[in-house]
């Protein structure tokens, strides 16, 4: 059987017999082959919009129910701390958080609290930990319709942020993954590589995220009339007033009317079937956004945890 080369000609390509080829057909094929590969490779970047910028909030906008919570199930598939443990914290702070029983007090427990579950333990240590619970349990949690949403930003040359409460060094993995500028997450006390589980300033969350975009904002030269914001609650309000565009994403209640008296956007990515999937972690986001780790400390000081 003989070799068949396909030769251009004309936009199109005709297919001759490798002996009918001669070195000056085979050189130009290769030729052409070389500079529709640069083409694709060196296709022009987006044009950069330097002082313009979007900025997301993560739990159940950028991912299906609450981060912290899928963070913590995995560390507990690491012998970090049971399962149940988890499961039974979760429904405890929803039920406090229902029931309007939240204090100055047991925020300012929460505050000291935060993060103390990864006391002692390395940075390299939590942060190889988080790249695999990433893969095993958010990478599939990510709503489609809001990544495409950063995207867009991305395409027109601006700068995408997430600002969470979540851990920094989780929220950055997550921000690398899906390809963002970076992250703003609440920053846990290290010293000698390891956590203390004390917090740096405040948890990310409330007028805490406002005052850490503003921030950024400053030290980036963006205008923050130029900017958008994401977000799924109206704990968010302080970041969501801040930027010259607010977007609803997969609203509560709350943020919902919010969005319809000012006349915001709404984007509802959700179905169904997904919320379903969502369970207790939806439920729980409420719980996490006011301090999940504090109850989780609380369960670690009555010594039913392994560590």
């Amino acid at each position: 059987m003989s070799t068949v080369v396909r030769v251009p000609f004309r936009g199109r390509s005709a297919r001759l017999p490798a002996d009918l080829v001669d070195e000056e057909t085979r050189a130009l094929v290769a030729g052409e082959a070389s500079a529709a590969a640069a083409e694709t490779e060196l296709a022009p970047a987006p044009e950069q919009d330097r002082t313009a910028a979007a900025f997301f909030d993560v739990d159940n906008t950028m991912m299906m129910g609450a981060s912290l919570f899928w963070f913590a199930r995995g560390l507990a598939a690491r012998q970090y701390f049971t399962t149940r443990d988890v499961a039974s914290f979760i429904w405890q702070q929803a039920k406090f958080r229902v029931a309007g029983t939240e204090s100055s007090i047991d925020m300012h427990t929460v505050r000291d609290n935060a993060l103390a579950f990864v006391a002692g333990r390395s940075v390299q240590e939590i942060r190889e930990a988080s790249e695999e619970i990433y893969d095993e349990l958010m990478a599939a949690r990510i709503w489609s319709g809001t990544r495409n949403l950063a995207q867009q930003h991305l395409d027109a040359g601006q700068r995408v942020w997430l600002v969470t409460a979540t851990p920094v060094e989780l929220a950055s993995i997550i921000a690398h993954r899906l390809g963002l500028t970076g992250a703003l997450g609440t920053v846990s006390e290290v010293v000698d590589g390891r956590f203390t589980g004390r917090l740096v300033g405040e948890m990310m969350h409330g007028e805490a995220k406002a005052q850490a975009v503003r921030a950024l904002a400053e030290r980036e030269g963006l205008d923050l009339a130029r900017c958008t914001a994401y977000s799924d609650s109206t704990n968010d309000l302080p970041m969501l007033t801040l930027v010259g565009t607010a977007v609803a994403v997969n609203p509560d209640s709350e943020l919902r009317a919010v969005a319809r008296s000012r006349g915001w956007p709404v984007k509802d990515f959700r179905t169904g079937r997904k919320a379903a999937k969502i369970g207790v972690p939806t439920v729980g986001a409420a719980a996490l956004s006011g301090g999940v780790v504090g109850g989780l400390i609380a369960l670690r000081r009555r010594n039913r945890w392994p560590f």
